[in-house]
């Protein structure tokens, strides 16, 4: 019997002695894992949909502003989404396409053209957390913005430098429709000359569209024929009428929309520039606040909108005098002293 109770206790000691050594072998005790911090919400790209009359190339008021677009979308730190439909001429075809982004969620819907106005109005109101946007026009809508350059204003001042350097005494103008920025522009432009003195005379002609490249073309030369050495115009038809003045040595083009030198070096002696990336800016500015419609846009000198950019390879032909001519005008009109009043 004692030496089974010796036994027990010797075992009773080493389990004892065993535990006390596992113990301390495992260390302290583990401390408890510090909650992981919580990742922030991936931010959603905005989505910006834009549905233009011709192509993202047409050298004119299509490519200035998806040219704009793409630079923001590059410079963005959120991420810009950008989807563009091109060729929509046609108002239906430019409202199948509107309609269509809006039920595939874009947040920003630009029809870039005064022609989109009424389908625009019509599709709008199915979307009230979509903000549209079109331009040339004034009529806004609770989620519409419209915008509107004030293209009179540097067609006047191209207009004071189109009669100040013609030496022939006759200029001309290609016109596309009677409507939107083209209409002020082409208005601006004759008063520009008239303000010059000189008698000079403005021809004018229209071809009936935005997209007449070849007639464009055609009515420049007729204007050259009849005399014409300084010419102007809008909309992408322009590229056409500026190749056929490219061709003639001593006649120059003014441009306007987005500075078209590329076009032809020797010839495109100025240009009204949009600056369409401060427009969109404030509307995706008045967007983050809540606001995302009803209000009217302009593009002015004044607010830094408008440029006039004349081509480096050509400013040295522009005498002293017409330039300063040009440059007092466009300070006066920034200025508010000049204001340039179209005819109704």
């Amino acid at each position: 019997m004692n030496n089974t109770r010796k036994i027990f206790s010797m075992v009773l000691a080493m389990i004892l002695a065993l535990s006390l050594l596992v113990a301390g072998c495992g260390g302290a005790e583990k401390k408890p894992e510090a909650p992981k911090k919580a990742e922030a919400p991936k931010t959603q790209k905005l989505k910006i949909a834009l549905v233009l009359p011709s192509t993202v190339d047409d050298m004119a008021w299509a490519q200035s502003m998806y040219e704009a677009l793409k630079k923001m979308q590059s410079q963005s730190k959120d991420g810009i989404e950008l989807a563009v439909s091109e060729r929509m001429g046609k108002p239906v075809d430019a409202g199948a396409a509107i309609r269509q982004y809006a039920t595939q969620g874009f947040d920003i819907i630009i029809a870039h053209g005064a022609q989109y106005q009424s389908v625009v109005k019509e599709i709008a109101p199915e979307f009230p957390k979509i903000t549209f946007a079109y331009g040339t026009g004034f009529q806004s809508g609770p989620n519409i913005f419209a915008y509107d350059p004030q293209a009179q204003e540097g067609a006047y001042v191209m207009g004071i430098l189109a009669a100040k350097m013609s030496k022939s005494k006759i200029v001309g103008i290609v016109g596309p429709v009677e409507a939107g920025d083209a209409i002020k522009y082409n208005k601006g432009f004759m008063m520009g000359v008239a303000a010059a003195g000189g008698d000079v005379k403005t021809r004018i002609a229209y071809t009936g569209s935005f997209n007449e490249i070849v007639k464009a073309g055609e009515i420049a030369k007729t204007h050259m024929d009849a005399g014409a050495d300084f010419l102007t115009g809008s909309s992408q038809q322009a590229v056409g009428a500026i190749k056929a003045v490219a061709g003639k040595p001593g006649t120059y083009w003014l441009s306007t929309d987005m500075d078209q030198s590329m076009v032809a070096p020797d010839s495109v002696l100025a240009s009204q520039v949009y600056n369409w990336e401060k427009v969109l800016t404030k509307i995706l500015d008045l967007r983050k606040k809540g606001t995302v419609g009803g209000q009217h846009l302009t593009l002015s000198f004044a607010d830094g909108m408008l440029e006039l950019k004349y081509n480096p390879k050509l400013e040295g032909k522009i005498p002293q005098e017409a330039k300063a001519a040009v440059e007092k005008a466009k300070k006066d009109i920034a200025a508010g002293t000049l204001k340039i009043e179209l005819p109704k």
